[in-house]
């Protein structure tokens, strides 16, 4: 057992959202689904935590009874090799939810995640401070980061 492991709370969605996950992310899968029983307080049969796995990376989701809204506060991010990474992040997790600038979105369930091309940290480091700053202002117009777009910003 990892000694920290993101716990996400929702409503009723938890077993629901861990399904999805799951179909997205390789090395994944559900762990353990522990379910409320006659004490409750949820419907019993209906699952209390969900254990599962992102590319083997361990989380645990409760169905609290109560919905407390996700924060961009805190957030997830993927760090993507290759543009077709990006775009499979982007396309799944975006459906049902909101893009927002520089590769962030809220999926459909409010979970904040950053889906972010490798290459972008390291256009950025460039020690050619312009050609940092330009990739910078390129990725500031970006909602989904485009590798191509920053390759050109950096080049010009």
């Amino acid at each position: 057992m990892k000694r920290i492991t993101p716990f996400l709370w929702f409503a009723s969605e938890a077993e629901e959202a861990a399904q999805f996950y799951v179909s997205i992310f390789p090395n994944s899968k559900i762990s353990t689904v522990t379910r409320y029983g006659d004490a409750g307080p949820g419907p019993k049969g209906t699952a209390m935590t969900v254990g599962f796995e992102l590319d083997g990376e361990p989380f645990v989701a409760l169905n609290g009874q109560q919905q407390i809204p996700f924060s961009g506060a805190v957030s997830f991010v993927i760090n993507c090799a290759t543009q077709a990474e990006v775009d499979h992040y982007w396309d799944k997790l975006g459906a049902g939810g909101k893009t927002q600038q520089c590769g962030w979105l809220s999926d459909k369930y409010g979970i904040p995640w950053q889906v972010v091309p490798t290459a972008l940290p390291q256009l950025l480091q460039d020690p050619d401070k312009s050609k940092a700053g330009r990739v910078m202002q390129a990725m500031l117009k970006m909602t989904k980061i485009e590798i191509a777009t920053l390759q050109q910003a950096a080049a010009s």
